[in-house]
């Protein structure tokens, strides 16, 4: 990195936490400031901060690496997202207000009991806890291999920042900063996309780029085929992603924590659409620069193996030579690939039909060779270090970040990943902190105390989730891609807590104790299901909340009998 890289790195992130600070240095005043931003905050407000939650750096290192590897299908994941946004601000939503709860856990206790409630919130916090350390550990451990800083620096570094202004400021702090980082993702991800494609040859237009990645398999949105082992089809999409975007903005208050700032039932019912229009094509600009990075690299020829730290493994134990007869297999196929890319761009031009479809043919074969080359390199990497990492998809867009883009705008779009990590993590932290004093402080340690005193807790606690998350992302390990790692971690919760809520808002045969078991029963269901099949994980969601509902009613009817049984007596 230049040092006009680090001018706009350092500025644009000391930007964001002193700008935190300042805006929101009267919000600790009371609970009511401090945990819900005295329910000042418009729609579009709320919305940004809604988007930004999500938008972790997880989305801007993994998602382009995930469609340089595997296309667009990844957008799958959000198709049912729109549809859970309209349930929630049609039926969620008006039930929080009216109950003028801090968290959603507040309402399982007036719709179950106390048991009903802790348990939800201890799903979340495990849940949310965890995530929030990959959240830290994931662009800290990219940038600490790429750019050679320290791990732990990194690690640090980003966690002091972000505790810094969410702990001062609570939930006001998280939205305002949540602004200027959406403004700084959007410019900086449009910026990439406007680049690479100056970068690709002067005879590729755009249109002419879409062709080719099309022809080239890379624009498979959609995928009708029913495949339970798959993780991204249309089915997946709509019923797991439905499942995972209602638990997630239904049931997560690292989201309920940004809609309940609202002004009004209105308002925060127009935070969740916005989120539910503009999430989708997000993503999507997202992936297609992924694509278009993966077009980029057929007329420039891409590393062997894109973690470079990973490949200095293999010649400093002595299989140099190996590698180096795979380097020089794979520059022999990149050069066949390259002159079939341009045969189809002339067949393309020429619209000749029978051309393409043998140009897309023998495309695919040496592609085909291409990943094997590349496979090779893993076992080769095995044997070097049994521990070491074999997939390099996260690892694709940061290395062409630093390798082609100009000086400054490289320091942009390493903000940009900063910014979004900050942005989750802040979001987790508040949530966590909120949860931890409402929930179980406030509820089973201390009910009786000033409002001053639950702010300072609740700082308090926000502050050890930080350490909590630094130190669990010190120990992490990464987990294929990690973009899928953060939704897998989530699967595993995400559909026991949807029933619970689930049970509460709409099945009123379920009472307290059926429904406490029933969660129970459902996460070791899903736990079970995940070590013993290879079933995609987006089906744990819908599966987790469906076994809460069995689970629930069966208890249920028997609890009825035996209470009938009681009466007879």
């Amino acid at each position: 990195m230049s040092t006009i890289d680090w001018i706009v790195l350092i500025g644009t992130l000391a930007f964001i936490v002193i700008f935190g600070v300042w805006k929101t240095r009267q919000a600790d005043k009371n609970m009511e400031g401090y945990l819900k931003g005295d329910n000042t905050e418009r729609w579009w407000m709320m919305g940004l901060s809604i988007m930004a939650t999500q938008a972790s750096a997880i989305t801007f290192l993994s998602t382009p690496g995930q469609a340089y590897e595997d296309g667009m299908r990844f957008i799958q994941f959000y198709l049912g997202l729109p549809l859970a946004m309209i349930i929630i601000a049609a039926t969620i939503i008006p039930n929080f207000y009216r109950l003028k709860v801090y968290t959603a856990y507040e309402y399982l206790e007036s719709r179950f009991d106390l048991k009903c409630r802790l348990l939800a919130a201890f799903l979340f916090l495990v849940q949310r806890g965890l995530s929030t350390g990959i959240t830290i550990y994931a662009p800290s451990i990219i940038f600490s291999t790429i750019l050679g800083w320290n791990l732990q620096m990194t690690i640090l570094v980003m966690g002091v920042l972000v505790t810094i202004y969410t702990v001062s400021g609570g939930t006001r702090a998280v939205s305002v900063t949540h602004q200027q980082q959406m403004a700084i993702m959007l410019c900086g991800m449009v910026l990439a996309g406007v680049t690479v494609m100056y970068l690709l040859p002067e005879n590729i237009s755009f249109g002419k780029a879409v062709q080719v990645a099309g022809k080239m398999g890379k624009l498979n949105l959609i995928d009708f085929k029913l495949n339970w082992d798959d993780r991204y089809n249309f089915w997946s999409g709509m019923l797991g992603g439905l499942f995972v975007a209602l638990s997630y903005f239904g049931a997560d208050q690292s989201q309920v924590g940004r809609y309940l700032s609202g002004e009004s039932i209105a308002q925060s019912r127009l935070s969740v659409l916005f989120n539910g229009l503009l999430k989708i094509p997000m993503q999507f600009l997202i992936l297609f620069i992924g694509v278009l990075v993966f077009l980029f690299y057929q007329f420039h020829q891409p590393p062997v193996f894109f973690n470079q730290v990973e490949l200095n493994k293999i010649e400093v134990a002595g299989q140099g030579p190996a590698l180096k007869q795979l380097k020089e297999e794979y520059t022999a196929n990149f050069k066949e690939k390259q002159q079939q890319v341009n045969q189809l761009v002339t067949a393309l031009e020429k619209e000749d039909n029978a051309r393409i479809a043998a140009t897309q043919q023998a495309l695919a074969t040496t592609e085909a060779n291409g990943k094997a080359i590349r496979g090779q390199v893993g076992k080769l990497l095995q044997q070097v270090d049994p521990k070491g990492e074999t997939r390099d998809t996260d690892y694709v867009f940061i290395t062409f970040i630093i390798t082609y883009l100009p000086h400054g705008l490289i320091g942009l779009l390493i903000a940009v990943i900063f910014s979004a990590g900050m942005s989750s993590t802040a979001a987790g932290l508040n949530s966590l902190g909120s949860t931890t004093v409402i929930d179980f402080y406030k509820r089973t340690i201390k009910p009786e105390a000033s409002s001053r005193h639950y702010v300072f807790m609740s700082k308090i606690f926000t502050a050890a989730w930080s350490v909590l998350g630094v130190l669990f992302a010190t120990l992490a390990s990464q987990l294929e891609n990690l973009i899928q790692a953060v939704n897998l971690l989530g699967s595993y919760f995400y559909g026991p807590i949807l029933g619970i809520f689930i049970a509460a808002f709409y099945v009123k045969y379920i009472k307290s104790n059926a429904v406490f078991w029933g969660a129970l029963l459902a996460e070791a269901g899903v736990v079970i299901i995940s070590l013993t099949s290879d079933m995609a994980y987006l089906w744990w969601n819908p599966i987790g909340c469906g076994l809460v509902l069995l689970f629930g009613f069966i208890i249920q009817f028997f609890l009825n009998q035996q209470a009938a049984r009681a009466i007879k007596i």
